[in-house]
């Protein structure tokens, strides 16, 4: 295609060149693609220069353990005895203050006070109590602290899981791991810097990969899910019929292809998928490596369980997680779904806390003896609680309705202060009594620990800055060491 007449006057051009479409437009800002590269070009200032330092960072990595579905804070950590003593009767109304209830509940006749039937007790030196569910976190319970007093606008598992992931109920925003490869980068280029698993063969609320996706962020940002199986990686291998060596000279040719297009005018897509497809070589080799569980000592086995040797297990994904974090992983996310009880709580808690206590206890305790924990964040927890009524008809085998006024996740390493429990709910487990600390406030804390300061590691999009805190959140301070 020629130029214009006119724009070959007005800018010294020969008519007679010719030069494509796209060309045209990136050289005289002409359309939409232009302007968003413009925008991604100007926003596109190394993280590292936008993120200020907090403090120096406590944290080189997190472990965050979520607890898919929301789990029953007080048959698991917060002990609330009146409840058992009121067992039955209506949630007065005083208590509620009118907050809103989800359809599943809110149309009942009534809100029967249900206590808990497991027996809780106090443990180590911090006197934490714990359900009788989870004697093995109970045993790390001076490594611990018990944060009982978050809370989140959001009351479904939708909004609330992509709340708690992103910064905001609505999809379309970077994951916090996402965030954090942006701002800290990587520490091994043979390994993605954000690594997802999902245990394995677990009903209940979908979990769909924008959850660890990058958002408006490069790509190269977002989560890698690994799987169990022969293939942990999905498309990262060679197809039948081609050698590595083949595949390091198609990848030599392609990339001269980019590199010739990128020397017109810069373009951030092929310099991601450069990236990704490098990336993805190099994992051919580090990916069976730290996956291969088989190297693992028999007492790493009886730490985290014989499930730990059934790839796919939540037990199997702790013990990889630590193989990860030993390799300088920035970010392991764990999902384990099936907390969602509205009916058959007490068989179902009791399955999920058989699943999960002893490998989230064995993993604490496994990067203390690897002197790892000191700058490693474990997280525990999940999207919201449950309600201190019973949701339907009260029985023996009654189930709790979403809650998210208040509920407990824990911290332990990473710069968290130990054997401590910050924030209080109200005698009856509805509303938070004592310093409330919401999504934003836990976001801030965990990117201070990493040593950024949480208002200043923004991305431009659509003409403002964002923040994986939005315009909100506090460091949560007293839980520092």
């Amino acid at each position: 295609m020629s130029i214009p007449l006119g724009l070959s006057q007005c800018t010294g051009f020969d008519d007679s060149a010719a030069m494509s479409r796209r060309s045209i437009l990136q050289n005289f800002g002409l359309g939409f693609g232009s302007i968003a590269l413009t925008d991604l070009l100007n926003s596109s200032t190394t993280a590292a220069a936008e993120a200020g330092r907090a403090a120096e960072p406590r944290a080189k990595r997190i472990i965050y353990l979520f607890q898919s579905g929301g789990p029953s804070q007080m048959d698991l950590f917060d002990y609330k005895p009146l409840l058992n003593e009121l067992q039955g009767q209506e949630l007065p109304s005083e208590v509620r203050k009118g907050q809103r209830l989800t359809a599943m509940s809110g149309n009942q006749a009534t809100l029967p006070l249900v206590g808990s039937p497991f027996q809780f007790d106090q443990h180590g030196d911090s006197g934490a109590w714990l359900s009788e569910l989870l004697p093995q976190t109970a045993d790390v319970a001076d490594e611990l602290c018990f944060v009982k007093s978050m809370h989140t606008p959001a009351i479904n598992h939708g909004p609330a899981v992509t709340f708690m992931q992103s910064g905001s109920q609505f999809p379309g925003r970077p994951s916090m791991g996402a965030w954090l490869d942006y701002g800290l980068g990587t520490e091994n280029s043979n390994l993605p810097a954000f690594v997802v698993m999902v245990t394995k063969n677990k009903g209940g609320q979908p979990l769909v990969s924008r959850l660890w996706g990058s958002g408006f962020l490069p790509s190269r940002h977002q989560g890698v899910r690994f799987r169990a199986g022969k293939d942990p990686v999905l498309y990262v291998n060679n197809p039948d019929g081609l050698d590595r060596a083949s595949k390091r000279r198609m990848l030599d040719a392609l990339q001269k292809l980019h590199r010739s297009k990128t020397a017109e005018a810069p373009d951030p897509i092929l310099e991601t998928q450069i990236a990704q497809h490098e990336l993805a070589f190099r994992m051919q080799a580090s990916v069976p490596e730290v996956t291969d569980l088989s190297s693992e000592p028999d007492h790493a086995f009886e730490l985290y369980g014989d499930d730990a040797r059934t790839p796919g297990t939540f037990a199997a994904n702790c013990l990889l997680a630590r193989r990860l974090c030993e390799r300088g992983v920035r970010f392991v996310q764990l999902y384990h779904p099936g907390w969602d009880q509205h009916g058959g709580l007490p068989g179902g808690i009791r399955k999920q806390c058989q699943e999960t206590d002893r490998a989230s206890a064995a993993l604490v305790l496994d990067l203390k003896q690897r002197g790892l924990l000191n700058d490693t964040l474990v997280i525990w927890g999940g999207e919201f609680g449950r309600t201190n009524y019973c949701q339907g008809h009260l029985s023996e085998n009654f189930g709790r309705d979403h809650h998210s006024r208040c509920f407990t996740m824990w911290m332990a390493g990473g710069g968290i202060k130990g054997g401590t429990t910050y924030g209080r709910t109200d005698e009856w487990c509805y509303n938070t009594a004592v310093d409330p600390v919401s999504v934003h406030d836990l976001h801030a804390t965990l990117l201070h620990l990493l040593g950024i300061n949480h208002k200043q590691l923004t991305f431009r999009y659509q003409g403002r800055r964002f923040r994986l805190t939005d315009v909100h959140g506090e460091v949560i301070a007293p839980i520092l060491t």
